[in-house]
């Protein structure tokens, strides 16, 4: 008999009913932070109601596409891997920048499809660095996109930031309702349902958030049935000189995220990220981007909080994604739809967040149980990097008085910890080696070393 080769559980193609379940608790998880950056944008410019409407449309439409483009992939476009893609939020305050003082939506589009053309320009380059990401980097790059991600949870959880019943307790008990359905089916519930507990938990959590005046069904009534994106639709795009450097720093934002956030998943998954997936996850990022910039949409890149999802779940599919990425196309093309969605109430995202977003951290502190921490400096690389990844999340406001290319770098959470995780790796781990006492200290405080089993670039170098 003829053996057949196994097939990776990235590669599975599971039944019907589990693609459209799985894909749909992916899209559920995304949604409200797809939708925020053409309000934010949208609503900073003073846009009419048809054109905000419009931007959603546009945005959820490009979030389906590069989805598809990353986990089906196509030549050396797509990291194959199950990665939901949305509008980045490091270009918000750059585009709000532009669309207000420096020539409105068309310079907006024109930066980012320079931007994006960038990005695919640099993908190869992203690729070969890959090796100054070890465990102790990538470890300590998940954990703080874990930490850093918990805000927007807590936003939902008191009901939306700028609602007007922020922090009323309804919204709080609701949260904590859906939590608890979430754990309890985790937990008791057999196995294929387990699998959907973040789905159950909202489906459940709606139920009850109708009847106690939670949604609001009106949008769905307002909407059209059936909307096309159409190229350049706000005019043809003009290319700024100040709008493109200030979205090109936000393409260097956005190719450190993913990079953390494709290693991640691949940490997840037991497929490991090499140099050449890598770039072509971000080629697949840029050629998005050109596409956002073409049908009226913003920057893109992987999303964390699916991340989250697929350590929490188990379920490692990219077809399960690529559903998803269906499902928004879908959700773009039919704005009545988009609408439903849009009404799920905030609590009951938060209390699912809460779920997805602490097992990002805790799958950081899982890839950081790999590391060597005794005798060495790698706890003080993980010390300083965590710090400065939370750093612009406790305290929003620390850099407003540097210059904007320093913002839109340093108030990203993510990209402000991933770059110093990098820079102390380089700096204690890979040059040459200073002399050590016989007695290493047991907290790993004071002295260096390699990170056993991990790097071996300093002996190499000296």
């Amino acid at each position: 008999m003829a053996q057949t080769t196994p097939v990776h559980p990235v590669d599975e193609v599971p039944p019907v009913r589990g693609l459209a379940v799985f894909g749909l608790q992916h899209v559920l998880a995304m949604y409200a932070g797809a939708v925020a950056v053409p309000l934010i944008v949208g609503g900073a410019m003073k846009l009419s109601p048809a054109d905000l409407a419009y931007l959603i449309t546009a945005d959820l439409l490009v979030c389906g596409i590069a989805t598809l483009i990353q986990c089906i992939g196509f030549w050396r476009f797509g990291v194959r891997l199950p990665i939901m893609q949305g509008c980045t939020f490091a270009a918000v305050s750059p585009m709000v920048l532009i669309g207000t003082t420096g020539g409105g939506l068309p310079a907006i589009y024109g930066s980012v499809i320079v931007a994006g053309l960038a990005i695919m320009l640099l993908a190869p380059v992203f690729g070969r660095l890959l090796r100054f990401f070890p465990p102790l980097v990538t470890g300590t790059v998940i954990l703080i996109i874990g930490i850093s991600l918990l805000p927007v949870a807590g936003n939902w959880v008191a009901g939306g930031a700028g609602s007007a019943d922020f922090g009323a307790p309804k919204n709080i008990a609701l949260a904590v309702f859906v939590l608890a359905a979430v754990l309890g089916v985790q937990r008791f519930a057999p196995a294929f349902l387990s699998r959907i507990a973040v789905l159950i938990g909202i489906a459940v959590g709606l139920a009850v958030a109708v009847p106690f005046g939670f949604t609001d069904f009106d949008g769905v009534g307002d909407a059209d049935w059936v909307g096309i994106s159409t190229p350049f639709h706000f005019g043809a795009p003009t290319f700024e000189f100040s709008a493109i450097v200030s979205m090109l720093v936000v393409a260097l934002v956005t190719m450190t995220e993913t990079t953390g956030d494709l290693i991640a998943v691949g940490e997840m998954t037991d497929r490991k990220v090499e140099p050449r997936s890598l770039a072509d996850g971000l080629r697949a990022d840029g050629l998005s981007t050109v596409l956002g910039g073409v049908f009226n949409t913003f920057p893109y890149t992987a999303y964390a909080q699916n991340v989250g999802l697929v350590g929490m779940t188990r379920v490692r599919s990219r077809w399960v994604v690529a559903t998803a990425g269906g499902i928004l196309v879908l959700l773009g093309l039919l704005p009545k739809l988009g609408a439903l969605v849009a009404a799920i109430p905030a609590p009951v995202l938060g209390g699912a967040g809460l779920v997805m977003f602490g097992t990002v951290t805790a799958s950081g502190l899982r890839t950081l149980a790999q590391v060597d921490f005794k005798g060495n400096d790698n706890l003080t690389v993980v010390a300083v990097s965590v710090a400065m990844g939370v750093l612009p999340v406790g305290v929003p406001t620390i850099y407003e008085k540097f210059p904007d290319w320093f913002q839109t770098v340093m108030n990203s959470g993510i990209s402000a910890g991933c770059l110093t995780a990098i820079v102390l790796n380089l700096l204690f781990n890979h040059l040459p080696a200073k002399a050590r006492s016989a007695a290493p200290d047991p907290d790993g405080l004071a002295g260096g070393g390699v990170e056993e089993g991990v790097e071996q670039s300093r002996e190499e170098i000296v």
